[in-house]
């Protein structure tokens, strides 16, 4: 029965959700605390690791959730629910109609598309900023920073200027990641 809902679940995300992994985070945080497969710091943290892990965040995020729910299998029919979508709809783009995109129609379509993705990241980011380095859940509950947090990311953020300032360009992801790891270590086990 799991792997059903697994499936179903990551299948209507990837039917209805436009704009790529980013814009599916809050449709799958609203699943996943709906069903109770994860707590609001483990899904948390497993965006963290979808982010640093190679491959589309939606997927990746997909497949935690389902090995969390299922083991294997459980990853693997919620990563196939995901993708399928995706999938049969660029497939029968591609076999059916030819310069898609020339047409006004899909044009406007995709014009529309494109702010509520850009709102739906940018709520997701907030979310993520609010609850992971100033502690806010909801409005009730208050105001609890996380110092180690907030002192982790002013570290970054220096390193990032510096790297900036001295060598003219942005410091590689990677390394950023590689940075705020090795941080994190060091300072949550003080």
């Amino acid at each position: 029965m799991i792997y059903l809902s697994l499936f179903l679940t990551f299948f209507e995300i990837g039917l209805f959700t436009f704009g790529g992994g980013y814009a599916m985070i809050s449709m799958i945080r609203e699943k996943a605390l709906l069903f109770g497969w994860l707590t609001e710091e483990e899904l948390l943290n497993m965006i963290a690791v979808s982010e640093s892990t190679p491959g589309p965040i939606a997927v990746n995020m997909a497949t935690f959730v389902g090995s969390a729910q299922g083991g294997i299998l459980g990853s693997f029919v919620a990563t196939l629910g995901v993708v399928l979508p995706s999938f049969i709809i660029i497939l029968l783009i591609s076999a059916l109609i030819h310069n898609f995109l020339k047409y006004k129609g899909v044009q406007a379509f995709l014009g529309g598309v494109r702010p509520c993705v850009i709102a739906l990241i940018l709520a997701t980011a907030a979310t993520m900023f609010l609850s992971t380095l100033l502690g806010v859940t909801t409005v009730s509950k208050g105001f609890a920073p996380d110092l180690r947090g907030l002192v982790i990311l002013a570290i970054l953020v220096a390193i990032a200027l510096i790297f900036k300032k001295i060598k003219k360009k942005k410091p590689s992801p990677i390394l950023m990641i590689l940075v705020s790891a090795g941080l994190g270590m060091l300072i949550y086990s003080i």
